[in-house]
């Protein structure tokens, strides 16, 4: 009789450590994961009147890292030395929010020029079925407002015959076939001087 209420005894304790442990497994609680969120910038810098590449340096050490620049001459000219370019106008604006991932944009001119009264990277509508207008545009800037598929043809109208090779300097004089016109796959004629000159 003493051996069967040991063993009774050793069962019953045997049930209760199995109970405890699966309610302490239930009970327990994994860690959460937590999504991240995009931190928000109060207000962004004033980069108008600093250097191009001074201003990209400061956007980057704020936490800004996608950068763009444009000419706001709207001659469609490269940035390929960032410290001969000064900024004009930035997008978004100095004390706006903005958010650490959103693009800044640079509008910049060359460091001896005049910063326009207007930032001048409004683009032409490009049309694959009528001519835009061209006149006064930069022969680049006119070259990428047509389909990509066009004959362009663009001469020196100054009387001295020369080569053309980097066409933002140029500015179109005259065009052909007109404004307005329908596209039709016809070559484009184009008469340009240098910015610096005057159109005959």
């Amino acid at each position: 009789m003493p051996l069967l209420a040991i063993a009774l005894a050793a069962a019953a304790c045997g049930t209760t450590d199995t109970a405890s442990l699966q309610g302490a497994s239930e009970t327990s609680t994994e860690p959460k994961l937590t999504t991240p969120t995009v931190p928000v910038r109060s207000s962004l810098p004033n980069f108008v009147g600093m250097g191009l590449q001074s201003a990209q340096d400061e956007a980057q050490a704020t936490g800004f890292k996608y950068l763009d620049s444009h000419d706001s001459s709207g001659r469609g000219r490269l940035q390929v030395l960032d410290r001969n370019w000064k900024v004009c106008f930035q997008s978004p604006p100095a004390n706006s929010k903005a958010e650490f991932d959103a693009t800044v944009d640079f509008g910049v001119v060359k460091l001896e020029e005049t910063c326009p009264v207007n930032d001048g990277n409004e683009s032409v509508v490009r049309s694959d079925h009528r001519m835009p207008t061209l006149i006064g545009l930069s022969l680049q800037v006119a070259r990428d407002a047509l389909p990509g598929n066009s004959s362009i043809s663009a001469k020196d109208v100054s009387g001295q015959g020369r080569s053309i090779w980097v066409e933002s300097n140029w500015q179109v004089c005259a065009q052909d076939p007109p404004s307005g016109t329908p596209l039709a796959g016809q070559p484009v004629y184009l008469e340009v001087v240098k910015f610096d000159e005057v159109c005959l």
